[in-house]
């Protein structure tokens, strides 16, 4: 003879084991669509406050610029490997504690090895197109992003200095007549620093004429760094194509950003981060900082994704 058995709810009511079970796995399923339903929520919100649709952006490219930084952090694989790491501390029930550790773990081995990455960054660096072979451009624009400020307030370069060699490799080698520097102060909170005005300080180091440099010094992003470069390029009537440095990675979204500006561009990536080395044993090891290398692919896949659609 069969048993049923049953079990007294908190409200006294005879509930079987089946129930309760079902029970149990609605408010898991429920637990997990909510934790899907917030980071579906926070790429909505990110995707209306890019292309400029939000109620929020009654002042646009200054609210754009806020709330482009304040939400950014929620685009990052670390931020969906802590919360979900912290989400499995505070619940306690076994079975999805379990699941969301196990989530962690496989969030934490794939955004951490170097093999993944650098499959996806072969596929998404743009390659360079070969330069003209007699000749030069009117103009080298390279976007900003390279530098930075010390604790006095002094400018230094950072990793991404390559752009900066790489730009005055072609204005001193004659490949390019003029070369344009776009960037002012891409920081939510900053003081009077311009990264573009103290880069042309470093030029003048190098002997680069001053009837050779354009400065763009109030761009915050790369859609300024294209809306305030077609004006100055315009103003010194200079032909197009121009050539256009930044780091390999970003490089897919500003030519599509510059395209938009009704630019034409020649690529020319620099500052591999990724992508570019060969197959070893090494390439399996898991790494901190493969994991910080995803925060700029991820924010380069969405802000093309976005671009693309608006």
């Amino acid at each position: 003879m069969c048993t049923r058995w049953m079990i007294t709810s908190g409200l006294g009511i005879p509930v079987s084991t089946n129930q309760l079970y079902q029970s149990i796995l609605f408010k898991q399923t429920s637990a997990i669509l909510n934790c899907r339903c917030f980071l579906f929520a926070v790429l909505v919100v990110y995707y209306l406050l890019i292309t400029e649709k939000s109620i929020f952006t009654a002042n646009r490219p200054y609210m754009f610029f806020i709330f482009s930084k304040l939400l950014i952090i929620f685009i990052y694989p670390f931020t969906w490997i802590l919360g979900f790491l912290i989400a499995a501390i505070l619940i306690k029930k076994p079975v999805l504690k379990r699941r969301l550790l196990i989530t962690t773990a496989v969030l934490s081995l794939i955004f951490s090895n170097p093999f993944l990455l650098d499959q996806f960054a072969k596929r998404w660096d743009i390659a360079p197109v070969p330069l003209k072979k007699s000749g030069s451009y009117s103009c080298v624009i390279v976007l900003g992003g390279f530098t930075g400020e010390d604790a006095n307030g002094n400018g230094v370069f950072n990793v991404a200095a390559d752009r900066f060699i790489e730009g005055l490799k072609l204005i001193v080698t004659g490949k390019a007549s003029h070369i344009l520097i776009t960037s002012g102060n891409g920081n939510l909170l900053h003081d009077k620093f311009a990264e573009a005005d103290w880069v042309k300080t470093q030029l003048k180091a190098f002997k680069v004429p001053d009837s050779c440099v354009l400065i763009e010094n109030k761009s915050r992003n790369t859609l300024e760094n294209a809306a305030f470069s077609k004006t100055l390029i315009e103003a010194r009537h200079l032909s197009p194509p121009y050539l256009l440095v930044t780091s390999a990675f970003h490089l897919r979204r500003s030519l599509g950003i510059f395209k938009k500006a009704k630019l034409e561009m020649i690529p020319y990536p620099c500052n591999y981060m990724a992508g570019n080395g060969k197959i070893s044993p090494d390439s399996f090891i898991p790494k901190a900082d493969v994991l910080w290398t995803w925060d700029f692919y991820i924010k380069e896949l969405i802000g093309t994704l976005v671009n693309y659609f608006k």
